[in-house]
């Protein structure tokens, strides 16, 4: 067991939240989803949370016996977290809320979708805890989400884009479809989302997590070298009017771009931190045991 106010210090000093403002997303989204809610979300997440949008977001039992790390807050996940969680277990994502970036060969999704209020209530009967850690977990040096991808496709990180979001990586000469193979394995996704030109010879390619079909990133990766862009996302895929707009503008940069462009699903991009790296450190530090809880399907 480990106290969660312990835990708590420790991964918001890991992560460097005090060094971070309001988390740049979902400082605007929670609110947002929320106000079509029912929920006083003020008052059910801890005040610190409802300011920076990281960390402690709902506090449950004083001391922790097992953390589960998953990225969105689905209802199966969430569902699982309540039937298997004992009080004082922590759920730790990288997403507050759910992300639906739809699906590149099925339905276009709805975008960002606030947790049901039936099952907020219910984890905190329980005594469950859930910490969240978006844009410092993304940004982060030892544990970031991109430089967990690099370091899956076997790279050499050389530059950075988007804000310090993306990374530029060298690595051994391939081309597009062993990169594509490449990726569906590492992600154990049955597909992806590919875009722009199939190239032989690639050495340089841009990585970056989550939602990486932004035209002025795609055009920085391209300028500083890249061949080939991986990303969560390459094409927006939530079915209204700002996701209609991104999916034009990136159809627009697609006719003119040399790079391979393959997306692997929002989620499944920000997972495989969680699993490569974050559950280690958890376990190694704490002793505490580390349960992975992947989504039953990572294009949604």
């Amino acid at each position: 067991m480990v106290l969660l106010e312990r835990l708590e210090e420790d991964l918001s000093k890991f992560f460097r939240l005090n060094d971070f403002g309001p988390d740049p997303a979902f400082s605007r989204f929670i609110p947002a989803v929320y106000e079509k809610t029912d929920l006083d979300w003020k008052r059910e997440f801890e005040p610190e949370f409802t300011e920076r949008f990281n960390g402690l977001m709902i506090r449950g039992g004083v001391e922790v016996g097992k953390i589960f790390l998953a990225v969105f807050p689905t209802e199966p996940i969430l569902e699982r977290f309540l039937e298997e969680g004992k009080r004082g277990d922590l759920l730790f994502m990288h997403h507050p809320i759910t992300m639906e970036c739809g699906d590149p060969r099925g339905d276009w999704g709805r975008g960002f979708i606030p947790i049901p209020t039936p099952l907020i209530r219910s984890i905190r009967e329980k005594g469950l805890s859930i910490y969240t850690c978006h844009h410092p977990l993304d940004v982060h040096r030892e544990v970031g989400t991109s430089l967990a991808i690099v370091e899956a496709l076997g790279g050499n990180v050389i530059d950075s884009f988007f804000n310090e979001c993306g990374l530029i990586c060298e690595l051994d000469e391939t081309d597009t479809d062993s990169l594509i193979q490449q990726a569906e394995e590492i992600f154990d996704i049955p597909y992806v989302d590919f875009e722009g030109q199939k190239r032989e010879n690639i050495r340089r390619i841009a990585v970056v997590a989550g939602c990486g079909d932004k035209v002025s990133a795609l055009k920085e990766a391209e300028k500083k070298g890249a061949q080939a862009y991986l990303s969560g996302e390459i094409h927006c895929h939530i079915d209204n009017e700002y996701g209609r707009t991104r999916y034009r503008e990136m159809m627009a940069y697609i006719r003119e771009t040399s790079m391979s462009l393959i997306g692997v699903s929002h989620a499944a991009s920000e997972y495989l931190v969680k699993k490569t790296r974050i559950k280690g450190w958890l376990e190694h530090r704490y002793g505490l045991e580390c349960v992975l809880v992947p989504q039953v399907k990572w294009w949604m």
